[in-house]
């Protein structure tokens, strides 16, 4: 089968891998030169099933409210503009800040993040690609006894689940990340998910899409997607700037922007772009740095190990399709690395942004396009594309093939919202 998908992003790149595999013949196309140049590039690094939460959470809104009221170092940032868009997302949003929901969408998330952990373990061993990759686990670090008695009800669901964890005492913590040390005041204790991973995605995602290139599949890019045409339930062609381009079915990849591309067909997604930042700074001082990676649960901010350099990453703003570099943004980011880390140099480092593909419910879009029997979604995956990819990548291809999932994938389609 011809098959054509929308995205050099992480999730595009891993179903064409896929897809490849199981003998199709296949096409991605970008608009950027290269893949993984968007939000792909400089995300947290964190491969973190164990950590897969929906924001949609109980208290919630009264927390949002908190944040907003005390904005500097807020984790969410709700800038003023008139966006439909964005009061639509947040009303779907709320729907889902319940315990029942908040349980349901959780479970979901860890499904497909467990799997695609497992995914991208076999085919780590299959290619034997490396890509500044560490399997040494995450540790969720709490600032205050508040933030530890609120993980019970998480580390309830990871046990249902049967994900391994563990609550750390502060020496525990420091006995996996020395580098602690200095802040060890700071620390109340700590969430241990022993099977997360880290590693640069966007070194990931070249050196997969080199390979499947070498496999046979096509890379478009430097090629913009204008729109799709269809007619009577049936994608015909793509709009793009080199001319139509045709398959037999099209796998809509294109994160935030699937979105807009798919508006005129009569499909709304009800995914919002939800703007993430970054700090990429090289390493200055080993006894000061993350041995693996870490999450500050006080700013909401990632803080990763990536060979030679740190990645720092976080906060959430809701700003539409705004990618301006926002200074207080990067402030926070320093924060939270200079008070619990400091062995970076802050001063080289790179500052990012991307756009976050977030559905109001936490897990990603994967399944039929629903009534356009050749049109398939891969997108939606939010602060954990990285996390879902291989095993998103292995879902929709098993789908298109016909093939019965490894795991229950029904309630991954559109159709879940009605």
């Amino acid at each position: 089968m011809k098959i054509i998908i929308l995205g050099a992003g992480v999730v595009g790149v891993t179903s064409a891998w896929y897809l490849n595999a199981q003998g199709h013949d296949v096409t991605v196309i970008d608009r950027q030169p290269a893949p993984a140049l968007e939000t792909s590039f400089a995300n947290a690094g964190q491969v973190s099933p164990g950590y897969s939460s929906p924001w949609a959470a109980p208290g919630l809104p009264w927390q949002a409210m908190t944040w907003m009221l005390h904005p500097r170092h807020s984790p969410l940032v709700i800038r003023k503009r008139l966006d439909l868009a964005m009061l639509r997302w947040l009303r779907q949003l709320l729907k889902n800040c319940n315990a029942q929901s908040y349980a349901l969408n959780k479970a979901r998330m860890l499904r497909v993040a467990e799997y695609s952990r497992d995914c991208l373990d076999a085919l780590r061993e299959e290619t034997g690609m490396t890509y500044d990759d560490r399997q040494q686990g995450l540790i969720q670090l709490f600032r205050t006894d508040q933030q530890i008695s609120k993980s019970q009800r998480d580390m309830r669901l990871l046990a249902e689940s049967g994900i391994p964890h563990q609550l750390l005492g502060v020496d525990d913590i420091l006995d996996q990340e020395p580098g602690l040390r200095h802040a060890a005041h700071l620390l109340k204790g700590g969430l241990f998910l022993p099977n997360d991973q880290s590693g640069d995605a966007h070194i990931f995602t070249q050196r997969l899409a080199r390979m499947a290139e070498a496999k046979g599949v096509r890379f478009l890019y430097n090629t913009t997607i204008k729109g799709l045409d269809a007619t009577a339930g049936t994608v015909v062609s793509v709009r793009t700037s080199a001319g139509h381009l045709s398959a037999d079915a099209y796998v809509m990849a294109l994160g935030s922007y699937s979105a807009r591309l798919l508006r005129p067909l009569g499909l709304h997604l009800p995914i919002y772009p939800v703007k993430g930042y970054s700090l990429t700074l090289p390493l200055t001082d080993e006894s000061h740095a993350p041995v693996s990676t870490v999450n500050d649960a006080f700013y909401k901010v990632s803080i990763t190990r990536l060979g030679n350099r740190i990645r720092v990453g976080g906060t959430a703003e809701l700003t539409g399709y705004n990618l301006k570099l926002s200074p207080d943004r990067r402030e926070t980011l320093e924060l939270s690395f200079s008070e619990l880390y400091g062995g970076g140099d802050l001063s080289a480092a790179t500052y990012w942004t991307g756009l976050r593909p977030c559905t109001p419910d936490g897990t990603p879009i994967i399944g039929p396009a629903t009534p356009f029997g050749n049109l398939w979604l891969n997108t939606g995956h939010g602060t954990l594309g990285w996390t879902m990819a291989c095993g998103s990548g292995r879902l929709i291809a098993d789908m298109i093939d016909g093939r019965k999932t490894d795991i229950p994938a029904l309630d991954l389609a559109l159709t879940r919202y009605g």
